[in-house]
């Protein structure tokens, strides 16, 4: 590779901007990607869905991610060229690998992996030294605890004294509430930032037998929302919980919570704070997933910001939502430790004056990593290296998770039930979490937890008619393609094995799956038995095994793993909806 002594000039000023160890800021595109000068006089880091990756990823992002109603065509719902067109980023850039799947494999060998918390350390110390000594905080938006196999072995224990160590300041939640609660309230007194969420309430009998709570008057398990002075101005950031937890998890971890999106709470919780503290700025943590919070942010007013997670949109600009009261920033910041999002705020007496907002992805071979923060990770994840780093089996094609209807790395999951459990049809969740693996790259019992890791992980086969399985397909699409995105959960949908079948996204419950049929075209019968394979069922607690191991079977017998059917539905009006062009049904 050569360089001109321009371009190399320009590369040692953005390496001294970003603090950056110099020869690492030569690499192809990394000029200035992290030049970020203080605006304003408050400065709110964002982190959000890093899914316990303590270590660089690779992690592709989605081919289809299609929006119903009003959001059809809008971000979030872009993807790939119309993604890099509506942000103007330029095609075979480091950006548009971070934000987008084109040319996925090819982009990944020459930039490498992104995240890990020993680069994110360096990483933030420089935005928080720019932005000046109290002028700034660190914010997560859960889903933090889990995702990998030392957060699952430790209980979430890794991440929250790697939280404590790269300086998160608030934090608000989703699979941290798939412990039990003596444990999230162990981990919580562990964690040495702030805690909130206003969405979260006891039950009526909980709060009749003296639960705990943090408000006893009102029943709001956790406090709603803390205060902060930065730059001469008070700061109120409110947390917002996953409204769906106890629905889409199983409830039996937290049986006394209830949640929601409770939006007249909300509003009345804004007005309170805008009456009674005297604040400059009101800014929202959420975990709602980015359509509920663009509804949220038209109807509530008060709000100066929503920042964003659950449905891992990497969003570089925020969208501005007008509503009754004026108008509020609704952003995203991605996932799996990808990104760190900067909103720089111009704030005085009256309000926000002005914002300045970038997405920044987090290349670990352009940032220098934090020698403590690599230390903390080798000696946590010391004790359990010999089973993560056994090599299973080769990716003979990439291996990914995202995607609305199904991913390569969900189709070797349900392969492996059905293979390993003798199952015509599998079933898989749709979660939103997993790393990539590279075609060619051995799969390692690491990238199996980092798919896998609950801590409801059984996994079963029983004999279940096609009407009840189309009832689950239902019921799963109904909450991703509701029309009212306060209906919707936030994940993709349910994977599948051995079967395929019609999708109409737009239709309503009941009407959206059609055609379903094995893989050898015969028709799935609504009074026929079928013997099904799942795993992560919410509502049970009957002892099976743990889907890791099914997987780690399957793919220690196969070897080199090549997907030979990929089972995606045929879609119907969808037209208007952009990057469909490489879907796979």
């Amino acid at each position: 590779m050569t360089i001109s002594r321009r371009d190399f000039l320009m590369a040692m000023q953005a390496a001294a901007v970003a603090g950056l160890a110099p020869k690492l800021a030569l690499a192809k595109g990394g000029e200035g990607l992290y030049n970020a000068p203080k605006f304003g006089n408050v400065r709110l880091l964002h982190l959000t869905d890093i899914h316990a990756q303590l270590s660089p990823v690779h992690f592709r992002e989605p081919n289809v991610n299609l929006g119903i109603g009003a959001n059809k065509g809008k971000v979030p719902h872009l993807v790939g060229q119309h993604f890099l067109d509506h942000f103007g980023v330029p095609l075979d850039s480091r950006r548009s690998h971070a934000f987008t799947y084109l040319n996925y494999t090819e982009a990944a060998q020459e930039y490498g992996k992104l995240g890990g918390f020993a680069h994110l350390k360096t990483l933030i110390d420089q935005l928080r030294e720019q932005a000046g000594a109290g002028n700034s905080l660190l914010l997560d938006g859960g889903d933090l605890w889990q995702g990998s196999g030392t957060a699952y072995w430790t209980n979430g224990e890794d991440m929250v004294e790697a939280s404590n160590r790269l300086g998160i300041d608030i934090l608000t939640a989703h699979w941290e509430f798939t412990y039990p609660e003596e444990q999230i309230r162990k981990n919580l007194s562990a964690f040495k930032g702030e805690f909130v969420a206003q969405n979260v309430f006891l039950s009526d009998e909980a709060m009749f037998m003296g639960a705990e709570a943090y408000d006893e008057a009102s029943g709001r398990v956790f406090k709603p929302y803390t205060i902060r002075e930065l730059g001469g101005k008070r700061v109120a950031i409110i947390g917002q919980a996953f409204p769906y937890t106890p629905i889409a998890n199983p409830s039996y971890f937290i049986p006394d919570w209830r949640m929601g999106i409770r939006e007249n709470e909300m509003q009345a919780l804004v007005n309170e704070i805008r009456e009674n503290e005297k604040v400059n700025a009101v800014v929202v943590l959420s975990h709602n997933g980015m359509d509920v919070d663009l509804k949220m942010a038209s109807r509530v007013t008060g709000i100066d910001a929503i920042l964003g997670g659950h449905t891992h949109d990497a969003v570089p600009q925020p969208t501005e939502v007008s509503n009754p009261g004026g108008k509020t920033l609704v952003s995203n910041a991605g996932t799996n430790g990808k990104y760190v999002a900067v909103l720089d705020l111009d704030i005085g007496n009256n309000g926000v004056r002005g914002y300045e907002y970038k997405l920044l992805p987090v290349f670990s071979d352009l940032i220098k990593p934090d020698p403590d923060m690599v230390n903390f990770i080798q000696e946590v994840r010391a004790p359990y290296m010999d089973k993560l780093g056994e090599k299973l089996a080769i990716a003979d094609e990439l291996l990914y998770r995202r995607g609305n209807f199904n991913g390569t790395m969900d189709q070797v999951i349900c392969d492996a039930q059905r293979k390993v459990l003798d199952a015509q049809i599998a079933l898989s969740p749709g979660f939103r979490w997993g790393t990539t693996v590279l075609p060619g790259d051995h799969i390692t019992m690491d990238d199996v937890m980092n798919a896998t890791a609950i801590t409801y992980p059984e996994t079963y086969v029983r004999e279940m008619s096609g009407a009840d399985l189309k009832l689950i397909m239902e019921d799963v699409a109904d909450n991703l393609f509701n029309k009212d995105p306060y209906y919707q959960q936030g994940g993709d949908m349910v994977r599948v094995g051995g079967m395929d079948y019609t999708c109409d996204p737009t239709s309503s419950m009941n009407g959206r799956i059609s055609d379903m049929r094995l893989d050898n075209g015969e028709p799935i019968e609504a009074n026929k038995m079928y013997k099904v394979a799942g795993w992560a069922t919410v509502n049970s607690r009957a002892p099976g095994r743990p889907i890791w191991d099914v997987v780690a079977d399957y793919l220690r017998s196969e070897k080199t793993v090549k997907i030979d059917k990929f089972n995606t539905p045929k879609l119907k009006n969808v037209e208007g909806n952009p990057g469909l062009e490489d879907y796979a049904g």
